[in-house]
Protein backbone atom coordinates (compact mmCIF):
# COMPACT_ATOMS: atom_id res chain seq x y z
CA UNK A 1 0.00 0.00 0.00
CA UNK A 2 2.91 2.15 0.83
CA UNK A 3 4.46 1.95 -2.42
CA UNK A 4 1.33 2.69 -4.56
CA UNK A 5 0.89 5.81 -2.68
CA UNK A 6 4.38 6.85 -3.22
CA UNK A 7 4.01 5.99 -6.90
CA UNK A 8 0.79 8.26 -7.14
CA UNK A 9 2.75 10.84 -5.54
CA UNK A 10 5.90 10.37 -7.62
CA UNK A 11 3.37 10.97 -10.86
CA UNK A 12 1.82 13.35 -9.09
CA UNK A 13 4.90 15.00 -8.72
CA UNK A 14 6.37 14.77 -12.61
CA UNK A 15 3.10 15.21 -14.12
CA UNK A 16 2.97 18.77 -12.14
CA UNK A 17 6.45 19.12 -13.25
CA UNK A 18 6.18 18.48 -16.71
CA UNK A 19 3.22 20.95 -16.90
CA UNK A 20 5.54 23.81 -15.92
CA UNK A 21 8.13 23.13 -18.25
CA UNK A 22 9.48 25.01 -20.91
CA UNK A 23 8.88 28.37 -22.19
CA UNK A 24 5.68 30.11 -21.24
CA UNK A 25 4.75 33.60 -22.72
CA UNK A 26 2.82 36.02 -20.61
CA UNK A 27 0.89 38.86 -22.10
CA UNK A 28 1.17 42.08 -19.93
CA UNK A 29 -2.44 42.75 -21.42
CA UNK A 30 -3.12 40.98 -24.63
CA UNK A 31 -5.98 43.16 -26.06
CA UNK A 32 -5.77 46.86 -27.00
CA UNK A 33 -8.39 49.66 -27.88
CA UNK A 34 -7.82 52.42 -30.15
CA UNK A 35 -11.09 53.58 -29.43
CA UNK A 36 -12.84 55.96 -31.99
CA UNK A 37 -10.52 57.19 -35.17
CA UNK A 38 -10.62 58.08 -38.56
CA UNK A 39 -10.18 56.74 -41.43
CA UNK A 40 -6.63 57.41 -43.17
CA UNK A 41 -5.36 57.32 -39.43
CA UNK A 42 -2.33 55.21 -39.04
CA UNK A 43 -2.05 54.19 -35.24
CA UNK A 44 0.49 52.20 -33.40
CA UNK A 45 0.41 50.15 -30.19
CA UNK A 46 3.50 48.08 -28.20
CA UNK A 47 2.49 44.92 -26.66
CA UNK A 48 4.76 43.85 -23.87
CA UNK A 49 4.98 40.30 -23.14
CA UNK A 50 7.64 38.21 -20.23
CA UNK A 51 8.62 34.49 -20.51
CA UNK A 52 7.65 33.15 -17.25
CA UNK A 53 8.65 29.65 -18.44
CA UNK A 54 12.32 27.93 -17.19
CA UNK A 55 13.46 27.93 -20.50
CA UNK A 56 14.50 30.20 -23.30
CA UNK A 57 11.45 31.44 -25.51
CA UNK A 58 12.08 31.87 -29.49
CA UNK A 59 9.68 33.67 -31.40
CA UNK A 60 9.53 32.64 -34.80
CA UNK A 61 7.19 34.57 -36.54
CA UNK A 62 4.30 37.17 -36.16
CA UNK A 63 1.70 37.29 -38.59
CA UNK A 64 -1.31 39.83 -38.70
CA UNK A 65 -4.55 38.09 -40.09
CA UNK A 66 -4.83 41.26 -42.57
CA UNK A 67 -2.57 43.26 -44.59
CA UNK A 68 -3.77 46.19 -43.15
CA UNK A 69 -1.66 45.49 -39.79
CA UNK A 70 1.90 45.29 -39.76
CA UNK A 71 3.86 43.73 -36.91
CA UNK A 72 6.83 46.39 -37.13
CA UNK A 73 9.06 44.92 -34.47
CA UNK A 74 9.54 41.86 -32.67
CA UNK A 75 12.51 40.01 -30.98
CA UNK A 76 14.52 37.62 -32.57
CA UNK A 77 16.93 36.67 -30.47
CA UNK A 78 16.10 34.10 -27.34
CA UNK A 79 14.17 35.83 -24.85
CA UNK A 80 15.54 34.39 -21.38
CA UNK A 81 13.09 32.93 -18.38
CA UNK A 82 12.26 36.07 -16.44
CA UNK A 83 12.87 38.09 -19.45
CA UNK A 84 10.60 40.64 -21.59
CA UNK A 85 10.11 41.02 -25.30
CA UNK A 86 7.70 43.71 -27.17
CA UNK A 87 5.89 43.17 -30.05
CA UNK A 88 5.10 46.80 -31.90
CA UNK A 89 2.38 46.85 -34.64
CA UNK A 90 0.80 49.35 -36.33
CA UNK A 91 -2.49 49.76 -38.55
CA UNK A 92 -3.82 51.85 -41.66
CA UNK A 93 -7.45 52.35 -41.00
CA UNK A 94 -7.59 52.95 -45.19
CA UNK A 95 -10.64 51.71 -46.23
CA UNK A 96 -11.32 50.28 -43.08
CA UNK A 97 -15.10 52.61 -41.95
CA UNK A 98 -16.80 50.63 -38.96
CA UNK A 99 -15.78 48.59 -36.19
CA UNK A 100 -12.38 46.58 -36.60
CA UNK A 101 -11.15 43.56 -34.61
CA UNK A 102 -7.46 42.50 -35.78
CA UNK A 103 -5.41 39.76 -34.61
CA UNK A 104 -1.80 38.83 -34.43
CA UNK A 105 -0.85 35.39 -34.78
CA UNK A 106 2.75 34.48 -32.58
CA UNK A 107 4.56 31.92 -33.92
CA UNK A 108 6.75 30.74 -31.03
CA UNK A 109 8.15 27.67 -28.55
CA UNK A 110 6.05 28.25 -25.64
CA UNK A 111 4.68 25.51 -23.87
CA UNK A 112 1.45 27.64 -23.50
CA UNK A 113 -0.36 28.05 -27.41
CA UNK A 114 -3.45 29.90 -26.24
CA UNK A 115 -1.22 32.68 -25.87
CA UNK A 116 0.24 31.99 -29.58
CA UNK A 117 -1.96 35.72 -30.49
CA UNK A 118 -2.45 39.04 -29.55
CA UNK A 119 -5.53 41.12 -30.80
CA UNK A 120 -7.01 45.32 -31.13
CA UNK A 121 -10.48 46.98 -31.90
CA UNK A 122 -10.64 50.33 -33.56
CA UNK A 123 -13.47 51.96 -34.38
CA UNK A 124 -12.86 53.76 -37.63
CA UNK A 125 -15.32 56.69 -38.79
CA UNK A 126 -15.48 58.11 -42.24
CA UNK A 127 -13.68 61.70 -43.10
CA UNK A 128 -15.59 64.35 -43.18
Amino acid sequence: MKKLVFMVLAVCFVIGANAQSGPSLIWEKGTHDFGEITEGTQVQHTFKFVNKGNEPLILTNVQPTCGCTVPNNWPKDPIMPGGSGEISVSFNSTGRVGANTKVIRVFSNASNPEAGQFSFTAKVVAKK
